[in-house]
């Protein structure tokens, strides 16, 4: 009987289910990475039969959201705690690898899988709004409707969109972290603005999501600019345009016809030239155009 492990969990695995896999296989690699996964009835636990048939000894079993061990949380003792299967391997990966408490995207992943598990969506603004069915929880439901999946299927689904999600967060909180420590802020009499010299394109989002009303972030490494309004700002880049290209006879400028997008470089075009107007003449120029 060889020493890898098998992580049991219940039939149609849900966010919970899959979030407690994802975090041991993820984050307790060194145990967990090359698990097989296993699937029982809610409640129950495999038999040492069904073990043995995959060569693993109970010793080397672990059960998530089931089993009513470790990492389940379905005990009466433990029924009206706010916590969730997925929530108890994070504090348990966090025992071993204790730099884990300041990775501020895995843990606010866990408080929002632990928030689905507990229902508390209906305490969310128009909490009946459709908005919500695109949701990752939802996807994952609406994975297990379609006639042409299994549990591994569902679950695969499930940890894939766990990989993106915990990539988006982190990704969001560096944009956030970007804003606060090294935005340039400056005005137009359309309202405030914001200059990011940074990589990270989600500080645009993030910016005008804080109520900006013009970001400006110009890429140190690719040398590209990016120009966005927010969609409810009475502001057209037209004449911001018109300036760029009097100034600018290099660089690949596209101006969205919205009037709220003027970009030279994007993720979607991989042949456009860099602008070689630098982040400092960029905003005098934003400036200048519509003071």
């Amino acid at each position: 009987m060889n020493q890898k492990k098998l992580i049991v969990a219940h039939h149609a695995p849900d966010l919970d289910a899959i979030g407690a896999v994802w975090v041991l296989k993820r984050f307790d690699a060194q145990t967990y990475s090359d698990a097989k996964v296993s699937f029982v009835n809610p409640g129950e636990r495999i038999t040492e039969q069904k073990a043995n048939q995959q060569e693993i000894s109970l010793n080397n079993v672990t059960h998530v959201d089931t089993g009513l061990g470790k990492f389940d949380h379905h005990q009466p003792e433990r029924a009206k705690q706010n916590t969730c299967a997925a929530k108890l391997c994070y504090e348990h990966v966090c025992q071993i690898h204790p730099e884990l408490k300041l990775d501020k995207a895995l843990k606010q992943l866990i408080e929002f899988i632990n928030e689905i598990d507990h229902f508390q969506e209906i305490h969310w603004p128009e909490a009946d709004h459709i908005r919500y069915v695109m949701m990752i929880q939802e996807l994952i439901r609406g994975h297990e409707l379609s006639p042409l999946h299994n549990d591994d299927s569902q679950l695969n689904f499930g940890l894939e969109c766990l990989d993106n999600a915990y990539l988006a967060l982190k990704q969001t909180l560096k944009a956030n972290k970007i804003i606060a420590e090294a935005g340039i802020n400056f005005n137009i009499p359309q309202g405030p603005c914001l200059g990011i010299n940074s990589v990270n394109d989600d500080t645009i989002k993030q910016a005008q999501k804080q109520g900006y009303a013009l970001v400006v972030r110009k890429d140190p490494d690719r040398g590209h600019i990016r120009i966005k309004v927010r969609p409810d700002v009475d502001l057209s880049l037209k004449p911001l345009y018109d300036e760029v290209k009097k100034l600018d006879s290099e660089g690949s400028w596209y101006f969205h016809p919205s009037g709220k997008m003027l970009l030279n470089g994007s993720q979607c075009h991989n042949n456009q030239t860099p602008s070689p107007l630098s982040f400092q003449k960029i905003i005098k120029l934003i400036k200048e155009t519509y003071a």
